[in-house]
């Protein structure tokens, strides 16, 4: 059920900068933060600030805050990364290991395969340094694209 931040929640504690993480955008609503094991360099998270865990759950100022938020990270990851494509994913139900909603921004290239992308495990691994690095590229793309 949707409500206030959880303690007990990991998903709560990365969106309100709880634990340490690599947060690229937020607002009242959402956080969106750098995977810790991305499929891609660029891969993201969408998660609102409040205790939602599944998208039915949404209401409609936090559809709307999670979509704006997929819109901008979207453009800032094709700006910097120039992709092939971007996959927008949402795992459900005893898919959802954060227990969280959460919505991925994944920058694809052509030589992956879609099936691929749900059965491999993540093979771009970033050290917390260069997650910090990547953060920063992302944060002045989209500073820049607000100018």
């Amino acid at each position: 059920m949707m409500g206030n931040p959880c303690i007990d929640c990991l998903g709560c504690r990365l969106a309100n900068n709880q634990e340490k993480s690599h947060v690229i955008f937020e607002d009242s609503f959402v956080t969106c933060l750098l995977d810790h094991k991305p499929f891609n360099e660029g891969h993201l998270l969408i998660l609102p600030k409040t205790h939602i865990v599944e998208i039915d759950e949404l209401d409609a100022e936090h559809i709307l805050a999670v979509m704006d938020a997929a819109k901008l990270m979207t453009k800032s990851v094709k700006t910097l990364f120039t992709p092939d494509g971007v996959t927008l994913s949402q795992n459900g139900g005893m898919f959802n290991e954060l227990t969280h909603f959460h919505m991925h921004i994944v920058p694809r290239y052509k030589e992956e395969c879609f099936g691929d992308f749900y059965t491999q495990i993540p093979q771009y691994a970033e050290k917390d340094d260069a997650l910090a690095a990547t953060a920063q590229k992302i944060r002045r793309v989209i500073q820049q694209m607000s100018l």
